[in-house]
């Protein structure tokens, strides 16, 4: 079996224009344009949209159900949908690796090991990760590519934060999806002619975008419990993980707010230049994430700066949030989502989202350390702090996590005034 797993298939060049790349899904907006990158760039890709219980049951007969939740969802995911393809042998699996000390590094040697067990050892699996833990992808986007992916992801968290902002307070139910799924194609039409990623389009774009959800009708006539959502990147943020969170918190009429996935590549960058000036690291690693640091800073002062103009409070700069962590939680903690879990729960506090909620796989050791491990040190530092950490693994019920939800909401309600002010 070990020999089996060693000889894996490959994804080679030759096969951009006959497989097609399958790629579990996690961030609606962010992955349909992320989606049409990849196809705009000459690769055949499918987002990967099935659900329901039988994901959790392919997962199950493959992963043992004391490995990472994430892990478990997203092989299940992909065995679920290989069994109801018939054209399983031109598909390859894209899958990321984050290369550090998270069990997320191991997701694909898990993945091999279902695909020999579920009789699909011959589809070959596609690692993206930035720390060169397999160089041998027929996979290689460009510079181009890269640029477009980038801003994709710039769109992506201002498409995010809008959208929450608006949905809970619309008159006209659906307005802030039509707006939201306008701006997603107009992006991708934008990026098929080669415009939208070079920062004066972008300043463009995203000041015109923060105008249009700013000019949608919505009902501020009385306060609602503003709740932001934090933990593990895939449950944070996965509909297939959370069970589909935001929809049900916008359902009980709360506000919702989820930070962006800016705030974890900043994060990641960040601490490459850490390494350096604690473990005496690689000094050529080290100028390369200054570099993408500032890099991915221009483009986020973009998109803070185009709310400027309506009657949202933009989120705040990574410098800022970094710092809230401080007192809580060293800079050294830095496994999974780390310090950042921490520093987001800060940011959310001050931002007027006292209610959270800290979505963890369970047996997660860094969120539980880092999430619900800081809960009494933050609640000691804001008293109004109303936090709640929910487990998600395959023997938790749906109705035992929204019992705990709606108790914490109901905290909430009681906290607001007849007077209150709606703060967008």
């Amino acid at each position: 079996m070990e020999d089996e797993i060693k000889e894996y298939p490959k994804f080679k060049q030759s096969m951009v224009k006959t497989h097609t790349i399958l790629i579990p899904s996690m961030l609606d907006i962010h992955m349909s344009l992320w989606e049409a990158v990849l196809k705009q760039s000459g690769y055949k890709c499918e987002v990967m949209r099935n659900q329901g219980p039988e994901v959790v049951e392919e997962g199950l007969k493959y992963v043992h159900n004391d490995t990472c939740y994430p892990a478990l969802l997203v092989i299940g995911q992909f065995i679920d949908n290989l069994n109801h393809r018939d054209d399983t042998h031109n598909v390859v699996l894209l899958i990321t690796q984050t290369g550090g000390g998270c069990r997320a590094s191991n997701y694909l040697h898990l993945l091999r090991k279902a695909l020999i067990k579920a009789g699909y050892g011959y589809i070959p699996v596609v690692s993206l990760n930035a720390s060169n833990l397999e160089k041998d992808s027929g996979f290689k986007p460009t510079l181009k590519d890269i640029l477009k992916i980038v801003a994709a992801m710039t769109y992506g968290d201002e498409l995010m934060y809008l959208y929450n902002k608006c949905r809970s307070y619309e008159v006209n139910k659906g307005d802030a999806t039509r707006l939201k799924d306008e701006w997603v194609n107009k992006i991708i039409k934008q990026f098929e002619v080669g415009k939208g990623t070079k920062l004066g389009q972008m300043k463009k774009n995203m000041r015109q975008m923060a105008l249009d959800f700013n000019n949608l009708n919505l009902d501020l006539s009385h306060k609602k419990p503003k709740v932001g959502i934090v933990g593990e990147i895939y449950i944070k943020y996965a509909s297939l993980g959370n069970n589909h969170l935001e929809d049900f918190l916008v359902s009980q009429d709360a506000e919702v707010m989820v930070p962006g996935v800016y705030g974890f590549a900043l994060y990641s960058v960040w601490n490459y230049i850490y390494d350096r000036e604690i473990y005496g690291r690689s000094l050529k690693s080290a100028l390369i994430a200054k570099f993408l640091l500032h890099f991915f800073q221009k483009r986020e002062k973009i998109m803070i700066n185009s709310m400027r103009e309506t009657k949202f409070t933009p989120m705040n700069y990574f410098d800022h949030t970094k710092d809230l962590s401080e007192g809580v939680l060293h800079h050294g903690t830095k496994m999974g989502e780390g310090w950042l879990l921490t520093a987001e729960m800060m940011e959310l506090i001050e931002e007027g989202y006292e209610n959270i909620i800290c979505a963890q796989p369970f047996g997660c050791l860094p969120n539980h350390i880092c999430g619900k491990g800081v809960m009494k040190k933050i609640k000691s530092i804001h008293k109004d702090a109303n936090i709640v950490a929910i487990d998600y693994d395959p023997s938790a019920t749906k109705v035992n996590q929204e019992n705990r939800i709606k108790l914490m909401l109901a905290i909430a309600r009681e906290r607001i005034k007849d007077d209150d002010k709606v703060e967008l």
